[in-house]
């Protein structure tokens, strides 16, 4: 049995008109300040190299003839030895940029291994993004000798992540997904904006929502839903939480946070840090428990 996540997180107040004005203009002044900072995550994020010497760097040189050799798995992994590397990835129409303030907040309080996946904004079916993130996900062990990853994902990101766990066996790789405002029931928000196809899959109608809703027997990865009455896109704002009997997973409501707040908001931070913490406590304990 997994202890309980987030034993500091609180229900927070209800919606009330004050802190709904006053997300809303936190939001605004969020929006403004990620125009800004839009340009600087437009380019694919280039992962951290692996350390030079030992068997991969005496294997074969590649040749016009001769296609490179895929990597070896590192030869002292790190599994077991620091947090698992955590996965960021963005909303629709996003890019890894949105992450700045989160990426400092887990680097700060040790949580080194940390990478941005950006998918590209022509994308038009969040099954096509799931496959791109299973192969980044892959490439991320291999790379830092660690079986499993975290991932946190914003808005479409979450819906993304939790795709790949439900449909093509990412929870043999994911120990815990964290969301982030995300449509988990389908959103209803704008209308108008159902002409792009992967908005669509967004919809509660969807063939992606009903999907999500098929059984999930023996899912291993654990779920964090942060989900907040203010958040504006999120229509009604409960879609954002996870309600599938076969899947373990935690809601946790915040007051005050509108929906572009949700990846930069210091109690949302200190949440994401705690959840990851709690899993590996977790995990830890059962590792214990099945060496004893």
């Amino acid at each position: 049995m997994l202890a309980t996540p987030l034993q500091c997180a609180r229900l927070l107040p209800t919606r009330t008109s004050s802190l709904f004005l006053r997300s809303t203009v936190v939001d605004l002044a969020v929006l403004a300040g990620h125009l800004l900072l839009y340009p600087t995550g437009i380019s694919q994020e280039r992962p951290v190299p692996r350390p030079a010497g030992g068997a991969a760097a005496a294997g074969p040189a590649s040749s016009p003839t001769r296609p490179a050799a895929p990597d070896p798995p590192p030869l002292l992994p790190t599994e077991g030895r620091a947090h698992p590397p955590v996965l960021l990835l963005h909303g629709f129409i996003d890019n890894r940029s949105v992450f700045m303030l989160l990426r400092r907040s887990l680097h700060r309080h040790g949580w080194h291994r940390v990478e941005a996946l950006n998918y590209s904004p022509l994308t038009c079916d969040l099954r096509k993004a799931a496959e791109l993130l299973s192969r980044h996900v892959e490439e991320v062990c291999l790379r830092t000798g660690h079986r499993r990853v975290d991932i946190v994902g914003h808005s479409l990101g979450g819906l993304i992540a939790r795709y790949y766990v439900q449909r093509l066996g990412g929870d043999t790789r994911v120990r815990t997904v964290i969301t982030l405002g995300t449509p988990h029931s389908g959103t209803r928000i704008a209308p108008l904006m159902s002409a792009h196809p992967i908005v669509r899959q967004m919809r509660p109608d969807s063939e992606v929502i009903a999907e999500l809703s098929l059984p999930a027997p023996n899912c291993r990865t654990q779920f964090v839903a942060f989900w907040s009455e203010e958040d504006q896109v999120m229509v009604p704002a409960t879609t954002a939480r996870i309600e599938h009997p076969d899947l373990i997973a935690y809601n946790v409501q915040v007051a005050g946070v509108g929906h572009l707040a949700l990846p930069v908001n210091g109690t949302v931070a200190a949440g994401i840090r705690e959840a990851l913490a709690s899993a590996e406590a977790a995990e830890g304990a059962a590792d214990a428990i099945s060496v004893a």
